[in-house]
Order: structure tokens, then sequence, then C-alpha cells
């Protein structure tokens, strides 16, 4: 990057080991690599606010050449507004004129009747169980066909 060669690095290296001295290198070394890389992201912060600035002029750059293309259609292919086709009446629009606004007022038209459900029925009583002569037993419990269940565990 800067055009050292290994040679030139390796006599850098020595003079800062003889200057510095070997017990304070490695934190000289530390220093300097903190200082590298602060240099480094700075230089990416501007590098990267410069590649914004970039792309922000090529943006408005784009914009005046599909404006000045979007004025060249309109020139060329000016909107003229059709004039609304009149709907097809159906059948019932011919009782119209006795509708209290005059006919202005498109009605609804019923497509199919609607169904109605009653409101919720209480489900069927289960039917009297009998218990034969064995009676009911604490641990017997009703199916939903009204059968007697008995608790395997409780036999």
């Amino acid at each position: 990057m800067f055009g050292i060669d290994s040679s030139e690095f390796l006599l850098v290296a020595l003079v800062a080991l003889v200057v510095i001295g070997p017990k304070d290198l490695p934190k000289a070394m530390r220093v300097l690599g903190y200082w590298v890389g602060r240099a480094r992201a700075v230089g990416r912060q501007f590098r990267a606010g410069f590649d914004e600035m970039v792309r922000e002029a090529e943006l408005e750059e784009m914009e005046k050449k599909w404006k000045a293309e979007n004025e060249r259609i309109m020139r060329e292919h000016p909107f003229v507004p059709t004039p609304p086709a009149s709907p097809a009446l159906p059948d019932h629009a011919s009782n119209a004129d006795h509708l209290p606004g005059g006919g202005d007022v498109e009605q609804p038209v019923m497509v199919e009747k609607p169904h109605v459900v009653p409101e919720h029925t209480p489900p069927p009583a289960p039917p009297p169980v009998d218990h034969g002569e064995a009676g009911h037993r604490a641990d017997d419990h009703h199916g939903p066909d009204g059968r007697v269940i008995q608790d395997k565990a409780a036999s």
C-alpha cells in the first residue's frame, strides 16, 4: 500500500526494538494498533459518506430524467377522459318511476333466499338409565348415550 518492502519493515521493527526497548514494545504496538484502527474507521466513515452523496446525486439525476420522460409522454399522449358508460338497467328498473326518490336510487336485488337458523335450542335430555339389580354406584359415569361407564381403577 505504501510501497514498504519486507526488508524495510524488518529494519523499522529492529529500530523500534532498540529505541523503545523490549519492555515497552508490546504496549507501544497496542497503542499503534489502536490508532491504526481508528484511522481505518475514519477512512471507512468518510468513504461511506462520500458514496452516499454520490448515490443521492445519481438519484436526483435519474429523477430529473424520469420527470422529463414523463412530461414528453404526457405531451405525446394527452389524457382524454371517456364519458361514463350508461349501465344496463335490470328488469326491476322499469318500476323506478314509482320510487319516492324519482328512480335515481338503485334498489338492492335479492339474489338468494336467506337461511334463518332458530336461536339456541337445548340438547335433548338423556334417556332414563336402567341400573338393574346392581343399582347406582358412586364410581359410575354416564356416557353421552346414557349408558353407565364404570371406572376401571375403582372396580
